[in-house]
């Protein structure tokens, strides 16, 4: 029987460290895409759809367009964008389909460096990651 056990947790918890990596390589995408000057490519790692929750200092955005259109409009140039990093600091997978990520950012730029946390929601499509709900506030 304990090796019956042991047989049924190796996999799950295989399954739940591969899903742990892609939401991980979600946010590395996202950073690599700011760090270029890509809004839109960095927009990929968000759901597609008007159901897409962004809420920033407080103020919400509803639907990928809206939030789309509010990053370009907040950071129009690289040197507006500066260099973003990323630091994860817990991963839990809620089910096998959604995870809630908690972190914080940095933009880096001349003339300053602002920072924060943030609270992400991300849901599992066909086997594709992606946010469905970002909370992010400024320090």
């Amino acid at each position: 029987m304990k090796h019956l056990l042991i047989l049924i947790i190796i996999p799950f918890l295989s399954f739940g460290q591969q899903d742990m990596k892609k939401i991980k390589n979600v946010l590395l995408n996202q950073e690599k895409a700011w760090n270029k000057g890509n809004v839109r490519e960095f927009m990929l790692g968000y759901w597609d759809s008007e159901k897409l929750e962004f809420n920033s200092d407080g103020r919400m955005t509803y639907g990928w367009t809206n939030t789309f259109m509010q990053y370009s409009a907040n950071y129009p140039t690289k040197d507006k964008m500066g260099k973003l990093t990323f630091q994860i600091i817990d991963i839990e997978l809620t089910s096998d389909t959604t995870a809630l990520v908690s972190g914080e950012w940095e933009l880096i730029r001349t003339s300053d460096s602002p920072k924060g946390n943030f609270l992400l929601t991300f849901k599992k499509f066909n086997d594709k990651w992606l946010i469905i709900k970002d909370y992010t506030k400024s320090e």
